[in-house]
């Protein structure tokens, strides 16, 4: 590579980490752009790390309060939002030292300011104090992020809040309306509903997590029910009142819910308003997101878009990986690696959800023939002894190769769980069945002894002939 590659990284999130370092380790002069006061993004300030310490805070505090030897005692700690809030600030200043290290220790340059092209090869820099600076590089990436999707019509203060500004709440409320049940309005139903939180869960389409299983789905549903929250699927805002004392959220239907606070947690915009696109060839979407090739490039050649600012997946795991392809791109002018076709999806309600793959749903629409092996929690020594008694690991696999087609797990450590499995989807044939979990001694008790469990199960529902016997047990 040649040493007179400079590079502006625009964002410190996951996918301009990535980016950056990659690009710094491969020879390039690497300039990083960041428009807040430190490091991290929206991923460590506002996003993935405050509310998963949330969400371990308050889950760990219910499962306390559950224990039969602990929960008279602990029933009496009372844990206000604010309390949590400044637990997830510890978290975050770790982790803004760990990742300022890392620029430090890889010599790449970061600037603090709001970044806009000037033209498609000059970006300048308006600093917090109104000083301006102008940079130039040979390439540049945008790994700009995005930020709550705000609606004509709704105004956001103190009593109407999104998934950003939820985090400077100052009180704990005793009632809440959460508008949208993706995955953001799902953890934060389930993150309040375990503070003792009364929650309306607003659900825009027919079903929760639709891109999920659907026994998966039905268990969540079901589970954030027999804690208390009152989900309402298929209903639009209809008028949104706001007084001192609370909110009133009308519905189509006819329906007024009124709390004391509303959460606005119904879809997200990639964050390139006033980036100066208007002075490149790029043009953003209604949403704010960025079109790109296979190599993550846009319409200007030199400029790179990854992350949540073009969309799906926009998770974070993917966005780092996206921003060091790109950046190898950059420095070797070839894509050495792309994201692999199933990316998996960790969702952090109570219990927590991982997926992988194809559902039920889509195999029977693909016409493959498949089984299924299921494997309970509260079958397993470890989740007894863990008192983490609610869930499953279920596998999908071909009934004639016995290969493994999709997992889906919901309950205790899933997100952990799941990646066993994905090494061995991950393998090729025939080292990608069932034999392997059933052939493979598991430390016992363990959480993932449920692999054994479930394909024990799922071989017990398909007989020598390939044909579904009627006996689903495991043993």
């Amino acid at each position: 590579m040649s040493n007179d590659v400079k590079v502006i990284v625009i964002g410190s999130g996951p996918a301009g980490e990535g980016a950056a370092m990659k690009a710094a380790k491969d020879g390039a002069e690497v300039t990083l752009i960041e428009r807040h006061a430190h490091v991290g993004g929206a991923c460590t300030h506002v996003g993935t790390i405050p509310s998963k310490v949330l969400r371990q805070a308050v889950h760990s505090l219910v499962r306390f309060r559950e224990h039969p030897l602990f929960g008279e005692a602990a029933r009496k700690i009372q844990v206000r939002w604010p309390d949590l809030l400044a637990l997830s600030r510890r978290v975050i200043d770790s982790q803004v030292r760990m990742r300022q290290g890392f620029y430090d220790r890889n010599r790449i340059e970061v600037l603090h300011g709001h970044a806009r092209f000037v033209d498609p090869h000059a970006i300048e820099v308006e600093e917090a104090d109104g000083n301006c600076t102008r940079h130039s590089a040979t390439h540049v990436v945008l790994a700009t992020g995005s930020r709550p999707y705000h609606p004509a019509g709704v105004t956001f203060g103190d009593r109407v809040r999104d998934s950003d500004t939820i985090l400077s709440l100052e009180t704990t409320p005793r009632s809440i309306t959460i508008y949208g049940a993706g995955v953001i309005g799902c953890e934060y139903a389930s993150i309040f509903r375990d503070l003792g939180v009364k929650v309306n869960l607003v659900n825009t389409r027919d079903r929760l997590l639709s891109f999920l299983d659907d026994e998966i789905t039905d268990a969540l549903g079901y589970q954030l029910r027999d804690h208390g929250v009152l989900i309402r699927h298929g209903e639009e805002m209809a008028e949104l009142e706001v007084h001192p004392d609370g909110v009133v959220l009308g519905l189509k239907s006819g329906k007024r819910l009124r709390t004391d606070l509303l959460l606005w947690a119904n879809g997200r915009s990639g964050n390139t308003r006033n980036l100066g696109l208007e002075n490149t060839s790029i043009r953003a979407t209604p949403r704010g997101q960025l079109q790109v090739d296979e190599c993550y490039r846009t319409s200007e050649s030199h400029v790179y878009a990854v992350g949540d600012v073009i969309g799906f997946p926009a998770l974070a795991s993917a966005g780092y990986d996206q921003g060091r392809f790109a950046a190898s791109h950059i420095t070797t002018g070839k894509l050495e690696a792309a994201l692999v076709a199933q990316i998996p999806t960790g969702i952090y309600t109570s219990p927590e959800i991982s997926s992988l793959g194809p559902t039920e749903r889509e195999l029977t629409e693909q016409k493959v023939p498949y089984e299924v092996g299921h494997a309970l929690f509260r079958n397993l020594a470890r989740a007894q002894i863990a008192g983490e008694t609610q869930g499953m690991l279920k596998l999908l696999f071909h009934r004639e190769t016995l290969e493994v087609l999709g997992i889906h797990c919901f309950g205790y450590q899933a997100a952990e769980i799941l990646h066993i499995g994905q090494a061995i989807m991950s393998q090729p044939a025939p080292h990608n069945t069932l034999r392997y979990f059933i052939h493979t001694t598991f430390n016992y008790p363990t959480m993932a002894e449920a692999y054994r469990v479930a394909a024990l199960n799922g071989m017990n529902r398909v007989d020598a002939s390939g044909l579904t016997s009627e006996d689903g047990s495991a043993s």
